[in-house]
């Protein structure tokens, strides 16, 4: 089963296009899925305009009587993904935005690196439709301002567009606290990044465009704003120690199992 994560806020000029073209992706591209989506304290009629997709469509929708901002409800999502699942070395949920910058086209190439071992997928974004120079800098060097160790092979780190097993993250939400998240916005997206990559075995990345032309909004985000707030929380966004710890040996555990099949 896969599970459709999407957090959603005053997003009703795009969430009706976003769910339909989900419907049509999976059309083409046979795989069981369920949409699960929280509209978070939208004030522009989000609500009314999902009530007939609860009925067209595998769409559980979670209400914020008031916004809880967007870490919140990401990891309220990913909580209700692990309560479903029966199945976590299997399942997996993928976190995408609701303003249609997130293209549902390149769900099947994710869905295809977890079906082909990966436990974490990262889609990585060309940014295509911002005109902001400083947007689009920060964006490229987000991982430099956050000054952790990273995670290997992955540049884009504010993408939050990726596909995780849902074995790894029930084993990073047992390590990490609670919240889960303790970030908020762009750095939430790098933070569930850094720990859901803490456990996992083996991330892969996919090339994809973001179309923040698509968006029907102006952008919520100061570009210098967010350097600041990236700098500020890149202590909070790198994984607990204890998780670091938890992936080394299963790494090395990995390397064991290899190790005797050769033999």
């Amino acid at each position: 089963m896969l599970y459709l994560c999407i957090p959603s806020h005053d997003e009703a000029a795009t969430i009706g296009l976003l769910l339909w073209k989900i419907r049509k992706t999976f059309e083409a591209f046979p795989r069981e899925y369920e949409i699960l989506l929280v509209d978070d304290g939208s004030s522009d009629g989000t609500a009314e305009l999902l009530e007939p997709y609860t009925k067209a469509l595998p769409l559980t929708v979670i209400r914020h009587a008031a916004p809880q901002g967007y870490a919140r409800s990401v990891e309220e999502l990913l909580r209700l993904a692990l309560d479903k699942s029966d199945r976590p070395k299997r399942d997996a949920a993928i976190v995408m935005h609701a303003d249609f910058g997130h293209d549902p086209s390149a769900l099947p190439e994710l869905v295809r690196r977890l079906e082909g071992g990966a436990d974490l997928v990262v889609a990585e974004a060309t940014l295509e439709g911002e005109p902001r120079r400083a947007a689009r800098l920060v964006r490229r060097y987000a991982r430099f301002l956050l000054r952790g160790p990273g995670v290997s092979g992955v540049k884009d780190v504010l993408s939050g567009f990726l596909a995780i097993r849902l074995a790894s993250l029930r084993d990073a939400m047992r390590n990490g606290a609670v919240p889960f998240l303790r970030t908020d916005g762009r750095s939430a997206s790098a933070e569930l990044l850094a720990r859901a990559a803490g456990q996992a075995r083996r991330v892969e990345t996919v090339a994809v465009v973001e179309r923040l032309d698509r968006r029907q909004r102006a952008s919520r985000s100061d570009p210098w704003r967010l350097a600041r707030q990236l700098w500020r929380d890149g202590p909070k966004v790198r994984p607990p120690r204890s998780a670091r710890k938890s992936n080394q040996a299963g790494v090395r555990s990995q390397e064991v199992e290899l190790e005797e099949m050769s033999r």
